[in-house]
């Protein structure tokens, strides 16, 4: 199992498209700041199929979740699910804190579903102890409009100091 830097073309073949032309928003948002270098698409390779995938934003303009200097945003963090419970997932969230922490970040943000204790659980196991605050959007999530989603049932933004 590799753990490694994938590009905003394997991203959008990961989420089912063939250009970034047929992408949604959101698609294209991830793969202009994979090009930009403000966003990092971590991934795990398993022998050439992508099985997990976790996301760096460095810069937002929300500085509660990424301010470009000192706190960075993790996000569309996932594991297919028959490779889930194999630590798998911990270990690409380890890399990604690693070269946070290289690159002289001081703390990482994830955003957790209310109504997922098992995830809110994890994630305080990895470190993510502080609440930031309850969000209702998230910074990059679009409709096909361009404009934030916004989640009536609300989230939560953590933070870990790394």
């Amino acid at each position: 199992m590799l753990i490694r830097k994938a590009t905003g073309e394997e991203l959008l073949s990961l989420w089912g498209y063939d250009s970034v032309e047929n992408a949604s928003y959101t698609a294209k948002f991830f793969c202009q700041n994979i090009s930009s270098g403000n966003a990092v698409f971590w991934t795990l390779d398993n022998n050439g199929e992508l099985i997990g995938e976790l996301y760096v934003f460095l810069d937002l303009d929300d500085n509660d979740f990424a301010n470009g200097i000192s706190r960075a945003y993790l996000c569309a963090f996932r594991v297919k699910t028959e490779h889930r419970g194999k630590g798998l997932g911990g270990r690409l969230m380890e890399k990604a804190l690693e070269e946070l922490k290289e690159r002289k970040f001081r703390t990482a943000t994830i955003g957790v579903a209310i109504d997922e204790p098992q995830n809110i659980k994890m994630y305080h196991r990895i470190g993510f102890t502080e609440k930031i605050k309850d969000c209702y959007y998230d910074p990059c999530g679009f409709d096909e409009n361009g404009q934030p989603v916004y989640e009536k049932a609300g989230w939560w933004l953590l933070s870990k100091e790394l």
